[in-house]
């Protein structure tokens, strides 16, 4: 495996081992999970019967989180880069009907819902997704990441724009999603985690005048602000910072930075970076699937334990190195200046 397949693959196995690190823990209060598993997570946990979205969920097994990311990597893979917001919608649908079918309750945010039903009913794509301010972009946008280089900014947003702006064609939602995106592909390119996180705020600031406005925080001002707070802290101390001052909602605002924080707060342990994150309360799966999928990037999918990699892998049957191998392929088609691979996101997504 090159170096460049181990930190694709990372990402995707990091994003999954976030994702099934958080959800025994999401939705759960600080104290709640706490008071259960102690001051952070040491490993997979089952859901307990009385969970709120998971209950009864065995160790290991992913969430919406994963699931939709992976939806996100084959609609570009099939469409050779390109993201049809119709065909989206579509197998969002699907998604969620196959997920009712399981007797999952981790159906579609309110964000991509919405969205969805309005382009079903004819709504223009472009303004279906216009009250979109969740996380739902962010959490499944690593595929993107992996699949367009760092080099052009301008570029990569506007992949971001493309396969996001159904559902959260909004500045905030568009900023945290490119975040984790420039991050990923920072990181596959070679970057350390100072340098990704300093490049995903420069595509924060980038993609935040992309969409329509609504009131919200800066989300590139945030990550900066929140990975300050957790400089010298210990494991601990980390949790509760970013759960009682970043903040760990839905919120793109909150739960991207919060994902930034507790990496740099493990900038050489992406795994113990994910278990601070699924220990922080509320969203925590999406923030540790995010951190998951940067720290991957970086460091290559040898940083995570292999005993873990399997775990995940196994409980789910994740085809993850497979997939990784394809979206490097869109990303050298990319890099070769191969355009048809890549659509112009069309009129109306703009500064």
């Amino acid at each position: 495996m090159t170096d460049r397949q181990s930190r694709a693959a990372g990402a995707l196995y990091g994003l999954a081992l976030g994702d099934a690190l958080g959800m025994p823990t999401q939705m759960l209060s600080r104290p709640q999970i706490v008071a259960r598993y102690g001051p952070f997570l040491e490993g997979f946990q089952a859901a307990p019967q009385d969970h709120p979205l998971a209950a009864g969920m065995p160790a290991g097994s992913i969430t919406d989180d994963t699931e939709q990311a992976m939806l996100v990597a084959g609609l570009i893979i099939d469409g050779d880069g390109e993201a049809d917001a119709a065909e989206l919608a579509r197998r969002l649908v699907t998604w969620e009907e196959s997920m009712r079918a399981r007797g999952s309750l981790d159906l579609l945010g309110p964000s991509t819902k919405h969205a969805v039903s309005e382009v079903l009913a004819g709504t223009d794509v472009n303004e279906a997704g216009r009250s979109g301010t969740t996380n739902g972009a962010a959490m499944r946008i690593t595929p993107v990441g992996i699949a367009v280089g760092p080099s052009d900014l301008d570029a990569l947003v506007d992949r971001v724009v493309e396969v996001s702006r159904l559902t959260h064609n909004t500045g905030v939602a568009l900023a945290g999603a490119a975040a984790v995106a420039a991050a990923v592909s920072a990181g596959i390119d070679g970057a350390t985690i100072p340098e990704a996180v300093r490049f995903a705020e420069a595509a924060a600031r980038l993609a935040a005048r992309r969409g329509h406005w609504v009131a919200a925080a800066d989300v590139a001002a945030r990550i900066r602000w929140a990975t300050t707070l957790v400089e010298g802290l210990s494991a601990e101390e980390v949790c509760e910072r970013v759960y009682t001052l970043v903040g760990t909602s839905l919120a793109t605002q909150e739960s991207v930075p919060a994902a930034f924080a507790t990496l740099w707060a493990c900038q050489d342990d992406p795994w113990r970076a994910c278990l601070l994150a699924a220990s922080v309360g509320g969203d925590c799966d999406t923030i540790a699937a995010m951190a998951g999928s940067v720290g991957g990037a970086c460091h290559g999918v040898e940083a995570f334990p292999a005993d873990a990699r399997d775990t995940v892998t196994r409980v789910n049957d994740l085809r993850l190195d497979d997939t990784a191998a394809r979206l490097l392929t869109l990303r050298a088609k990319s890099a070769r200046g191969d355009r048809t691979a890549l659509r112009d996101p069309g009129p109306g997504v703009g500064p």
